[in-house]
């Protein structure tokens, strides 16, 4: 009735070991903003898929200071259609953003030199949602708490982490976010 359901991975802190595995197996993006912001770490690194089928959907979430105040938190997520876990992550019931991706985009992206529009999604108000599109795939920005959204007032680069190769052994890991943690077990 709905489709393949891909199982969830848990929530665990990164590693560049947990990075290198899911590069192997992904049909979709890691996305990490490039270079990282001064100050801010990966501190999750999340997953959709299982062994047969694949990575369908991943998440890299970084830590730091909020250009508003206190901590701030920016997830992006890599799906393919219908997966749902960049819907899950940014509190939305169904698996997509629906008609939030029509009108005017409110925000913008940069992956390999091209620009995505990200349009703003209505959700809970203890984060700052937006999606896009990119090679098939959607691409949600996910950032709590709302303040900092204003990451995105700024042309914000993004690199996969499947291009990388050995640098991710180099990126500063952190632990992933309470809200993003409890959010998940739900």
């Amino acid at each position: 009735m709905h489709g393949e359901v891909y199982p969830l991975a848990p929530v665990t802190a990164p590693s560049a070991q947990l990075v290198h595995q899911l590069t192997r197996s992904s049909h979709v993006p890691l996305w990490l903003p490039w270079p990282l912001p001064r100050g801010w770490v990966v501190g999750a690194v999340i997953h959709a898929g299982d062994d047969a089928a694949g990575v369908r959907a991943s998440g890299v979430g970084i830590t730091g200071p909020n250009p508003m105040g206190g901590p701030g938190d920016f997830l992006l997520v890599a799906e393919e259609q219908g997966v749902g876990l960049g819907a899950g992550l940014a509190g939305l019931e169904g698996a997509d953003p629906g008609k939030a991706v029509d009108g005017e985009p409110h925000a913008r992206i940069l992956v390999q030199g091209r620009t995505v529009p990200m349009w703003f999604v209505e959700g809970p108000a203890d984060r700052a949602v937006y999606v896009g599109h990119w090679s098939g795939s959607w691409l949600w920005a996910i950032l709590s708490p709302p303040s900092a959204g204003v990451l995105l007032l700024e042309d914000v680069h993004v690199v996969d982490l499947r291009d990388l190769g050995h640098e991710a052994d180099l990126l500063p890991y952190g632990t992933p976010p309470p809200w993003l943690v409890q959010g998940y077990d739900r």
